[in-house]
Parts: structure tokens; C-alpha cells; sequence
């Protein structure tokens, strides 16, 4: 048996097939490390999907082959997007590279890894558009929350993604296995679930029935003993409907943060890209969102630079992220993928990109920083998710953070907190665009 250590790059999503391959490689009896220093094999499960991901892929391979020259890493396996992207190319160009697996493939890793330990290499890239495989995970969030994905894949066929080239036709998981896996994840201690799949909003489409589905779900996640919060990300614009609405409207235990990303408002722009819906179709969904669910908080992406956007398309961007005043807003400049519709149109050099991604996040910056002061004064429900030693201090979310990508809130506290357990601050400052303030009741 051998020591495997693991590195996941990119989306959410991403980790939980990685935890996935994890539990696999355990489950055959060899010993997953922490590290990846002296390990046998070493899986890094890769991003491919813009130019920025995949560099940051290629810099952690040659970080790995360096270990390997060193000797302090054996063999190199590379799974995931990157390499069923480039399955010709990884091995040729990076010589020092073992095996591959395509996103087909993850069910294959144990045998990839004793193929490789054998001295073997290793090419495989199985049907993308195969059922998810069900299997257990070695979960790598901390214990009180969890991603669970409830499909693979994405039919959107929008313009400028490479998606759907990667992880093939959009296929939901079995409710009985999401719902299985979510007891299993509130029977270790889980307490936030956060929802995902490349377009969650989609679940059960495929289904017999083609029924939208995510909504009986939600209900179903929300009669968990021991799960307190249900967060949903990735859903798509054009299928929230008034069901979907109505179950997170009236579930206590679903937060009111909805990550739906839209990309522009303009409809020339949306029409090019393939997106459903317009600038006036959004404006009036969220209008809708806001009114029906008190408190809402808003997440969507955005790309600067998309074919088509000229000055007056950018300016009209920018006057709907002032007008609605979304709380959360990531920007991205155009990133033109090879073997995209979008790649082969007209669009904004990539520095004109950059700087209008640039001046979306400063407005957002001012947005941001508006809603944090209108948190001044108030009492706020904060799951608590540890303890910084530089700055001695605890810190948590409160409902319109998720993990990883939004803010947090600083805690001071007299008393000894436990990560995972929810208590009450009352806001009082901001330190560095963070909430701050003070526990006054412990609610564990």
C-alpha cells in the first residue's frame, strides 16, 4: 500500500470530485496524506476552464515535478479539466508528468495509481457524459459545512464556456443519493450544506418527468435533524420559477442568498452569448427575488469585455450594478477559450477587459461598503469558522457570506468559541471591508 496525497484546483464542484477520488483511494487501502511531500503518487485534480486557471494548474504540476527531481514526491498523476482538455498535450509537453485522467475517468484512479506504482503509465478518459458514479468522500471543508453536488455537466451551450466540451450533458444525481449523502454529512456534524452543480437551478430536468425538481429537494435537505443552513449557488436566471421562490421563501433553514450568475445585462450581449432572457427580464427577477424574500442577498459573476461590448453596452453594465445594487458581485475580464463560438467574435482587447473589470469592482467596492455600514448597530446570527492567530481573534459568516469567497465577520469575544457553532454579535465597525463587533449571546 502507498502513500497518495492530493492537491484540488478550482470550483467547488471540483473539490467534491476530488474528495470523491480521495475516499476511493483510501477505501483500496492506501493511506491519503496531508501533505504531499514523500508521497508515492501525487493527484492533482486541475481547473482548465479560463487562461488563469489553467496557468495556475501548469504552475503546481511544475511545482510537483520539481519535488519529484528532488525525490521527495514519486510518481504525477493529473486529473480533472485540464487534462481532458489537453489529452494529447500534458504528457508530451510535460514530460515529467505520469498519468492522466480525463473528467470521465475519476472512477478509474485507483487503478490508475497501481498502474503507476507498477511503473506504468497511465491515459484514460472515459465518457463524458456517463451517470455520476455514487461513492463516499473524504470531506476537506471544515466539519461544519460541506458542498454537495446534485449533478454534472451543463447543457447552456453559452457562447464563450468550454464546459460543456469538459464535463459533458448536463445529469442529476438521484434524489435518494443527494438526500442519502446529506444525512450522512448532518450525521458527522455538518451544519451548512451548500448546494452546487454547474447549474443547480436545472436539477431533475433529465429525470423521468423533466420535472424541475430543485424545490421538492430543498424541502427534503430542510428535514435534516442537525442541518441548520442550506445555501444554493449557480442557480440559472431563466429557471426560477415561482415554486423555487416560494420553497425559499418559507424554509427557515434555506438562507436568503442566492448566487445566480448573469454575466451582463445587456441584450445584444446576453443574445450573442447564448444566454436566456434580457436586460429588462433581470431587472424584473430580482425585483421579484427582493420582494418576495425579506433580506435577500444577491451574488452574481460578471464578464467585462464580452464580444460585442462597445462603450455604450459597458456603460449600460455599469448603470444596472449602481441601479440594483447586488451585494455580491464577482468580475472577470473576456477570456477567449479555444473551441468556443465566443473566441472567433469581435471583442475588446484583453487590457480593455481588465480595466473595466476593474472599475465594475470599484463600484461594487462602494456597494459593498454601503450595505457593511447599514450592518452597524445590529445583532447578527454568525456561524462561527475559527480562530486567527495573527490578530487573536475568532471569526464567522453570517448568512450572506459563503465560505471562501465572500466576507467575514471579526468577533471579539472574552469566552472560548467552538468552530461551528452559532452565536450572536452585535455589529460595531469594520476592519479592512469586514464586519466587526462583539459576542452577546452564545446560541450553542
Amino acid at each position: 500500500m502507498a502513500n497518495i496525497g492530493f492537491i484540488s484546483l478550482g470550483c467547488a464542484k471540483n473539490q467534491v470530485d476530488c474528495e470523491r477520488m480521495m475516499y476511493r483511494v483510501q477505501e483500496a487501502g492506501h493511506t491519503v496524506c496531508a501533505g504531499i511531500e514523500g508521497c508515492d503518487v501525487v493527484v492533482i485534480n486541475t481547473c482548465g476552464f479560463i487562461d488563469s486557471a489553467k496557468s495556475e494548474a501548469i504552475d503546481f504540476i511544475l511545482m510537483t515535478a520539481q519535488l519529484k527531481q528532488q525525490g521527495s514526491v514519486g510518481k504525477i498523476l493529473v486529473t480533472g479539466c485540464l487534462s481532458q482538455r489537453y489529452q494529447d498535450q500534458i504528457m508530451e509537453e510535460l514530460p515529467e508528468v505520469d498519468g492522466v485522467l480525463g473528467t470521465g475517468s475519476y472512477g478509474d484512479v485507483v487503478a490508475a495509481i497501481d498502474r503507476l506504482l507498477e511503473g506504468e503509465s497511465v491515459s484514460k478518459f472515459g465518457s463524458i457524459d456517463a451517470p455520476e458514479l455514487e461513492t463516499g468522500r473524504i470531506v476537506t471543508t471544515p466539519e461544519h459545512y460541506a458542498f454537495i453536488k446534485i449533478a454534472e455537466g451543463c447543457d447552456n451551450r453559452c457562447a464563450y464556456c468550454v464546459i460543456p466540451y469538459l464535463r459533458g450533458k448536463f445529469r442529476s444525481r438521484q434524489m435518494d443519493d443527494v438526500l442519502y449523502e446529506a444525512r450522512l454529512l448532518a450525521s458527522s456534524g455538518v451544519k451548512e450544506l451548500i448546494v452546487v452543480a454547474q447549474d443547480t437551478s436545472r436539477y431533475g430536468t433529465d429525470l423521468p418527468g423533466n420535472q424541475r425538481l430543485l424545490p421538492q429537494l430543498l424541502r427534503q435537505m430542510c428535514q435534516i435533524d442537525g442541518i441548520e443552513w442550506v445555501r444554493i449557488h449557480y442557480l440559472y436566471p431563466d429557471e426560477i420559477d415561482d415554486d423555487l421562490i416560494d420553497v425559499i421563501a418559507s424554509e427557515p433553514k434555506i438562507v436568503n442568498y442566492l448566487d445566480i450568475p448573469i454575466q451582463h445585462c445587456n441584450s445584444k450581449i446576453l443574445s450573442l452569448m447564448n444566454r436566456r432572457g434580457d436586460g429588462a427580464y433581470l431587472r424584473q427577477l430580482f425585483a421579484k427575488l427582493r420582494s418576495r424574500i425579506p433580506g435577500l442577498v444577491l451574488r452574481t459573476s460578471i464578464i467585462t469585455g464580452l464580444p460585442g461590448e462597445g462603450e455604450a453596452e459597458f456603460e449600460e453594465l455599469c448603470l444596472f450594478l449602481k441601479e440594483l445594487k447586488l451585494e455580491r458581485v464577482g468580475a472577470f475580464p473576456f477570456s477567449p477559450e479555444e473551441g468556443t463560438p465566443a473566441a472567433e467574435m469581435e471583442h475588446p482587447d484583453s487590457e480593455t477587459a481588465m480595466a473595466r473589470a476593474a472599475m465594475v469592482e470599484t463600484i461594487q467596492s462602494r456597494i459593498m461598503d454601503e450595505y457593511n455600514e447599514a450592518m452597524i448597530g445590529r445583532c447578527l446570527r454568525v456561524l462561527v469558522d475559527g480562530f486567527d492567530e495573527e490578530f487573536e481573534q475568532y471569526y464567522g459568516r453570517t448568512y450572506a457570506d459563503s465560505p471562501d469567497i465572500d466576507g467575514r465577520v471579526w468577533i471579539a469575544s472574552d469566552e472560548d468559541l467552538s468552530e461551528g457553532n452559532f452565536v450572536t454579535v452585535y455589529i460595531d465597525g469594520l476592519v479592512e471591508g469586514d464586519l466587526s463587533g462583539y459576542l452577546v449571546e452564545d446560541e450553542a
